[in-house]
């Protein structure tokens, strides 16, 4: 995919860097040649320009691009100019970076869809990383909802999955089951992680299992408690 980003201070640098490790074509913009200078090296392409120049996008392949992203995370002005400018282009899906909640409601009435925020996001995922300090790892779903991946407690295990009655009791569902998995043929080496596939009332937890639930923030929170106790 071929990606203009405009702003490359500390999160528009780095989403360069990793979309080109994940073989993207990076354009990265920045007014700031020190700024520029840091990258010049490690991505496909960097221009030194105002963002704000309409006139100064005649430069960039930019009705060959399929994506472009306005990271600016110091000026709402220049963020807000730079991504009516981008509406122009029709063949460009646009992702921009809010700075407020009048932003927000600026980008909106723009039709701007994808809107981020990096540094809420980033409090976000700390905060879950705290608060679900037992949780091997977790996916955001929205801001009430969540898939947790929890080591199965040691009493459930020879229990089936009705029995357990998690829905009931604790308000989440089971999504999956994530299994060591021996190679009967082999009696060395460690253990195969495996997802076990979709669950059903009739499967039985083993000891070592690690759940994969859906539920709200608050019912994950309340069930890895109640299962520490």
């Amino acid at each position: 995919m071929k990606i203009i980003i405009i702003g490359l201070g500390n999160f528009g640098r780095s989403l360069a860097l990793n979309l080109t490790d994940n073989g993207h074509e990076v354009f990265g913009i920045d007014h700031k040649m020190e700024k520029v200078d840091l990258l010049k090296d490690h991505i496909a392409n960097v221009v030194c320009m105002d963002a704000n120049n309409e006139a100064a996008y005649k430069v960039l392949p930019i009705q060959q691009a399929d994506l472009g992203i306005v990271a600016i995370g110091e000026n709402e002005g220049s963020s807000i100019v730079t991504t009516a400018i981008l509406k122009k282009y029709k063949n460009l899906k646009i992702i921009s970076r809010s700075l407020s909640k009048i932003h927000d409601t600026i980008l909106e009435a723009m039709g701007i869809n994808d809107v981020i925020h990096p540094e809420q996001d980033a409090a976000f995922r700390l905060t879950k990383q705290i608060s679900f300090n037992y949780a091997l790892d977790y996916f955001r779903v929205d801001n009430k909802h969540s898939i947790a991946e929890v080591f199965s407690p040691y009493s459930f295990s020879g229990k089936s999955v009705k029995s357990l009655k998690l829905t009931q009791k604790y308000s989440v569902s089971l999504i999956t089951v994530i299994r060591d998995i021996r190679n009967p043929l082999s009696s060395k080496g460690t253990p195969t992680r495996k997802v076990i596939g979709l669950v059903t009332g009739e499967t039985v937890l083993q000891k070592g299992d690690i759940l994969t639930l859906f539920g709200s923030n608050k019912s994950i929170m309340n069930f890895i408690k109640d299962k520490k106790k």
